[in-house]
């Protein structure tokens, strides 16, 4: 960024980047609240979700792709898992090297449990991130 560009940029726009993350910092202390109360650490849960939500056998490198990090930390945390009964790996229907990651039944109900509150949680939320967004969204249309 240029120091010209950084002359542009107004208090608004300042304050409305601030709401925003603010609501996100919101959420996401309400996620891990969440998580730890029923005993799942916030990454444990995050890797829950992306795996719950993919199309298709996920494995460890999609994890890693995820959680935004290094496939030797997915594969650990991956580890730690299925020792815990959330996960269970087995080789890849479509291509035998690779390893599927599968949620037990355990993970499941933790995981339906966490998801009900945590769109309970962003109904709540949702008029001040479209606030905070529209402040953004306005300042741009603007200039």
């Amino acid at each position: 960024m240029s120091e010209e560009s950084d002359e542009r940029l107004s208090r608004e726009e300042y304050a409305a980047i601030a709401a925003f993350r603010l609501e996100l910092r919101r959420f996401l202390a309400f996620s891990e609240a969440a998580a730890a109360k029923v005993g799942l650490p916030a990454q444990q849960h995050q890797a829950l979700l992306a795996i719950a939500g993919h199309d298709g056998p996920p494995t460890v490198g999609f994890v890693a792709e995820q959680l935004l990090v290094a496939p030797q930390t997915a594969a650990e945390l991956v580890s730690r898992m299925v020792e815990a009964g959330l996960l269970t790996k087995a080789a890849s229907p479509r291509d035998r090297r690779r390893v599927a990651l599968t949620p037990t039944p355990k993970a499941e109900a933790l995981l339906a449990r966490l998801t009900a509150a945590h769109l309970e949680e962003l109904r709540t939320l949702e008029p001040a991130l479209t606030r905070a967004l529209g402040r953004m969204r306005r300042r741009s249309v603007e200039e």
